[in-house]
């Protein structure tokens, strides 16, 4: 009872700890998450405002920056003498670390996402830990030959076992993370982070005990597939507990506590006896201040600059959209609008009020088009504050237009040159960071490779046995096993992560070729003429050796030949004889160095000949090809200029055809107005004749009357 009482405490003052932790996390979880959606551009659909992702578009330039090309393990002795058993130690860890993190992706991945959690919330964190596979003996009855599932485990196995050992790398969410409340990494006390686990898994790993915890983690969307008709056996499978994984450097111990848990799930002390004793490097961090491990991101740094270039991203979009064609225009000339809408090309369109048309300007005024100028002019200063904006935020973030590819055509090679060594100096602080934090976790993968890696294990991954060094395969593997005489001896890193310095091994290995050349050719003369000096330039040819990175992986080769050089030679002949050898060697050289000089000679005049040849069979040709190109162009010109003839001459025809129905029309018109004047002409002639007869009649009436009246 008192055991279960003392386990209880000890899970209440975990959760008490992880509870004070999170207090201190809180404001920068709560800013690292709109960091993330803004990154995400995650907003809702009734924001349609337009945005400008600079923090996607500062991202995407800096990984690439900071981590280009997955890194490589680089073991080395510490000191470099001669030192062979070490030089092989180094060869077989180097070689297990790199098979691992070529074979696995773990390492690689776990990298960027660490990267991106550092570019983004301004915190990255990784877990380095120990596990096995258990692999079927032969004559099994189910599975025969196949791995079985993946079981982690924190004891190391027995060499009888049949068990492959890997140091997987586990990324952990950045809300997944806590450690103690400290000021530095260094007073940090305690790390902890969280896992999610099943009940299968969780029994596999903790036995009987975990039956009892509840599975508080439900996933996002488990409530839909309930009201789609999931049993309640099927979604309770798909639920976790949250189970957290503590290192206490205090006590030396691993606690592992579940959340609504009331009970400890396992403690066990020191589980892997690494130096720093947290399996975890230190957070890659962003900005951080002497008081606090509290990272600022460096989206805050410029987050003011980028809420102003959305702003104006935003504006001029909203101008985009009132750059349009746009007028008003007199309603009762509805061919404008015709004229407007219609597609086509060549259209007329016909005006009924021609006269009142004409009188009113024509289209210049019966329509008014709606002004431009100043959008336009806005528009233009808009794009200017926003160029304006976006180099304010590359100057705070130090990202130079070298690294984004964005440079001027008329710069120089070498004025690019500088830019590129001193255009990145604001971000060699943040590869050498990230280039610690990838060593440190090499270094912790190697401590458990050296302390709970089965000594063939390491041979076999190595391939060591297939070297110059594989007389000294076993004692390399008890110096890796033994601590501290291995930390003496080796070192652990990680080579640079930068794509560039490809370019940089190439010529560190040319350098190296032409260094150990040249001591060679002056060298060995030497030792042949006074033997007793061949130790000391064997020593003096591994001393620089040793020195270039470039010559590691023939090292031994070198080691072979400077202990040749170094055994004692036979007695040199007599001077005399010496001198006359020298003499008739001298004669002989001459002589084949007449012939082939001779030799030369004439191979020379020959290519000679032959080049004078073949540059007179160029000329040729290129006068050949240029008189043709000639030629063609002044066949397309003929071509073309008969072509453009025949093209007038049909224009020419087609409008003396237009015209000639034109004037025909125009004719016919004429004679139809003429023929309808005559006629009403006619009819008034006519209309006049009648009205002088009636007049005659009316006068002669009127006279008889008068007479009559008289009589």
């Amino acid at each position: 009872m008192a055991e279960e009482l003392t386990t209880t405490e000890l899970a209440r003052k975990w959760k008490m700890e992880l509870d004070l932790a999170k207090g201190t996390d809180k404001k920068w979880i709560g800013r690292a998450k709109k960091i993330v959606k803004r990154y995400r551009d995650d907003r809702g659909s009734a924001d349609q405002t337009r945005k400008y992702n600079i923090l996607w578009a500062n991202v995407q330039v800096l990984m690439p920056a900071i981590y280009s090309r997955a890194p490589k393990a680089e073991v080395t002795r510490r000191y470099k003498d001669s030192d062979p058993v070490g030089r092989c130690a180094s060869e077989i860890l180097e070689r297990s670390l790199q098979y691992e993190t070529d074979q696995y992706t773990d390492y690689k991945a776990t990298l960027s996402n660490v990267l991106l959690d550092r570019l983004l919330g301004g915190r990255g964190t990784a877990w380095v830990r120990f596990e096995t596979f258990e692999t079927e003996r032969p004559g099994g009855d189910e599975g025969e030959g196949e791995a079985s599932e993946e079981v982690e485990t924190i004891d190391a196995p027995t060499a009888a076992e049949p068990m492959q050992m890997r140091a997987p790398v586990d990324y952990v969410f950045w809300e997944d993370f806590r450690c103690s409340p400290a000021r530095t990494w260094e007073e940090v006390t305690w790390v902890a982070r969280r896992v999610y686990m099943g009940r299968k898994e969780g029994i596999k790993r903790f036995g009987d005990i975990f039956k009892e915890v509840p599975l508080s983690h439900v996933p996002v969307g488990l409530d839909q597939l309930k009201e789609q008709g999931a049993t309640q056996g099927e979604t309770d499978g798909m639920k976790k507990a949250k189970v957290w994984e503590i290192w206490d450097k205090t006590s030396e111990e691993a606690i592992w506590v579940a959340e609504d848990f009331d009970k400890t799930l396992d403690v066990k002390d020191d589980p892997y006896g690494l130096d720093g004793f947290f399996p975890c490097p230190k957070p890659l961090y962003a900005t951080l201040t002497t008081d606090s491990l509290e990272p600022i991101p460096d989206y805050s740094m410029y987050q003011d600059q980028a809420t102003e270039l959305d702003m104006i991203t935003n504006r001029i979009g909203l101008l985009v959209q009132a750059c349009r064609v746009a007028g008003v225009y007199d309603a009762s000339q509805q061919g404008i609008q015709r004229l407007m809408t219609e597609t086509g090309e060549n259209v007329l369109i016909p005006v009924s009020t021609w006269a009142a048309f004409g009188e009113k300007g024509g289209l210049k005024g019966t329509i008014d088009w709606m002004p431009l100028e100043q959008v336009i002019k806005t528009l233009s200063e808009m794009y200017a504050a926003q160029a304006a904006c976006i180099k304010t935020i590359y100057d705070i973030t130090g990202i130079a237009d070298i690294m984004r590819g964005d440079t001027v055509a008329s710069e120089t090679a070498t004025a690019q040159n500088i830019k590129r060594q001193f255009g990145s100096l604001r971000i060699r602080c943040r590869q050498r960071d990230f280039a610690e934090f990838a060593s440190e976790i090499l270094r912790i993968k190697a401590q458990l490779m050296c302390d709970l890696y089965d000594p063939r294990a390491l041979i076999e991954m190595s391939g060591i046995m297939g070297t110059e060094d594989k007389q000294y395969a076993e004692q390399a593997v008890a110096l890796l096993k033994q601590e501290p005489m291995r930390a003496y001896r080796v070192e652990v890193a990680a080579d640079s992560l930068v794509d560039m310095d490809e370019e940089a091994e190439k010529a560190a290995r040319v350098e190296f070729l032409g260094a150990a050349g040249g001591f060679l050719q002056k060298a060995l003369p030497t030792a042949q003429a006074y033997p007793q000096i061949a130790p000391l330039l064997g020593e003096m040819l591994m001393f620089g050796v040793r020195a270039f990175k470039a010559g590691r992986p023939i090292e031994a080769a070198f080691d072979q030949v400077v202990q040749q050089l170094s055994q004692p030679q036979q007695p040199q002949p007599n001077p005399e004889m010496m001198k006359l050898q020298a003499d008739q060697q001298m004669a002989q050289a001459k002589m084949q160095a007449d012939q082939v000089a001779a030799q030369q000679k004439m191979q020379m005049d020959a290519q000679m000949a032959q080049v004078k040849a073949q540059a007179e069979m160029e000329v040729e040709k290129m006068r050949m090809q240029m008189q043709a190109q000639v030629d063609n162009n002044r066949q397309q010109a003929e071509a073309q200029q008969h072509a453009m003839k025949i093209d007038s001459e049909a224009r020419l025809a087609q409008m003396k055809q237009q015209l000639d129905q034109q004037k025909h029309l125009g004719e016919m018109e004429f004679q139809r107005w003429k023929a309808e004047l005559e006629a009403a002409t006619r009819i008034e002639v006519a209309k006049l004749n009648a009205t002088k007869v009636a007049d005659s009649a009316s006068q002669t009436a009127e006279g008889e009357i008068t007479r009559e009246v008289q009589t």
